[in-house]
């Protein structure tokens, strides 16, 4: 038998979730599901578990499908653990048409990982993404919050020295 892990709502957390409910009718608590799923992710270290899902379905009082449907659709959502960093790219139209590929292949041998793979260190998880709404700064990633366009290999560098000093 599998022991599930505990995953618990913080105050903190609910008190947020409530402020997106506020901004709803009281019987469109569906309309949350996003924010809140985001909220739990923060609080689990940057990904959904099945328990951390239970606990949004049930504090909004929805079917724990519909909460599972949002988050397995969206690529914002983690559903395993990920490294420190989070490493969006783009490949997608836009993207590709400016050098997304060779972007994405000086990720990979930088890093020396794949997409949705984690660096030894656990430093940082490299995830492809279908558009990051960047298209007039194409070729963009974005690195856990914070997006970066016009990329070039010497940027990734950069970058890449950035995030191994924190």
């Amino acid at each position: 038998m599998v022991e599930k892990t505990q995953f618990v709502l913080s105050e903190a957390a609910k008190s947020k979730i409530d402020s997106w409910l506020a901004k709803y009718p009281p019987e469109q608590k569906r309309s949350a599901v996003i924010p809140a799923l985001h909220i739990a992710q923060d609080e689990n270290q940057g990904w959904l578990s099945d328990e951390a899902m239970e606990a949004v379905a049930d504090y909004l009082g929805l079917p724990k499908m519909a909460v599972f449907e949002v988050a397995t659709f969206y690529s914002m959502y983690n559903l395993k653990p990920i490294g420190k960093h989070q490493i969006s790219v783009c490949t997608n139209v836009s993207c590709m048409l400016k050098g997304s590929d060779k972007i994405a292949e000086h990720f990979k041998n930088k890093l020396g990982i794949s997409f949705n793979e984690t660096t030894s260190d656990g430093n940082a998880t490299l995830k492809e993404v279908e558009c990051l709404a960047a298209c007039a700064g194409a070729p963009a990633c974005m690195i856990d919050k914070t997006y970066y366009e016009n990329l070039t290999p010497e940027k990734i560098d950069e970058l890449l020295r950035g995030l191994s000093s924190t």
